[in-house]
């Protein structure tokens, strides 16, 4: 019988929530935050924009609140640096996209369908979550804080133990052949994570017009019947 999938790590840092916010009403002045449902998340949300076009080095708290409509003061409130920010951008999206993953795949489905619903519900959370993925993989080895640096890792190794056993699972009933779980695993995130480097959400870049989703199901189908006629 396959094994549930385990309860997310608990985390030691303060991490962001994952609901994505609203903003709402009126004209904001500068220097105080508009009113929104989650300010702290927005912040995220628009800095990982800024992170994903100019890179961390390049941008600044000065850009961001200029961004935001915020005095650089009133992002203070939430956060004391740009590097805690681009730690809780990376803790947001490996923590949504455990969440995710962990919620599409149902554990009575046979283990070929628990993989396309875990790799499209990656898919899913890339495409939502564009700019915070984009600043994930490559700012994720540049994590400041020691103690949320350990629940990213944590993090990640749940996202990929979902995935290894469902690899295992299949082996052990024969729907796949005999594979290393780990190996076959990597190259599957790493097939599903590194589609930013040419897929944007819109059809931009060499995504042909398709859904994440859609490229999602093609890397199944691949990976389940191979490249054989």
């Amino acid at each position: 019988m396959a094994e549930t999938a385990p309860e997310p790590p608990r985390r030691r840092g303060r991490p962001p929530k994952v609901a994505a916010p609203s903003a709402a009403g009126s004209v904001a002045r500068l220097g105080r935050p508009p009113l929104m449902a989650d300010p702290r998340a927005e912040i995220l949300r628009q800095a990982a924009q800024l992170f994903a076009q100019k890179g961390y080095v390049e941008s600044s708290l000065n850009e961001l609140a200029a961004a935001m409509n915020y005095s650089k003061g009133a992002i203070y409130n939430y956060f004391s640096s740009k590097q805690e920010i681009y730690d809780a951008i990376i803790i947001f999206t490996l923590t949504g996209l455990y969440e995710t993953a962990a919620r599409a795949v149902n554990e009575a489905d046979p283990p070929v369908e628990r993989l396309r619903q875990f790799m499209m519900a990656h898919a899913r959370f890339l495409a939502d979550n564009y700019d915070c993925f984009v600043t994930m993989l490559v700012g994720f080895s540049g994590m400041a804080n020691t103690g949320l640096k350990d629940d990213a890792l944590a993090l990640r190794d749940a996202h990929e133990g979902l995935l290894r056993r469902i690899l295992q699972d299949g082996v052990a009933d024969g729907s796949f052949r005999e594979v290393s779980a780990a190996m076959t695993g990597r190259a599957v995130l790493s097939l599903l994570s590194w589609m930013v480097r040419w897929f944007k959400p819109g059809g931009g870049k060499s995504g042909e017009g398709k859904s994440a989703e859609e490229v999602a199901q093609e890397y199944h189908d691949l990976l389940v019947r191979g490249l054989m006629a």
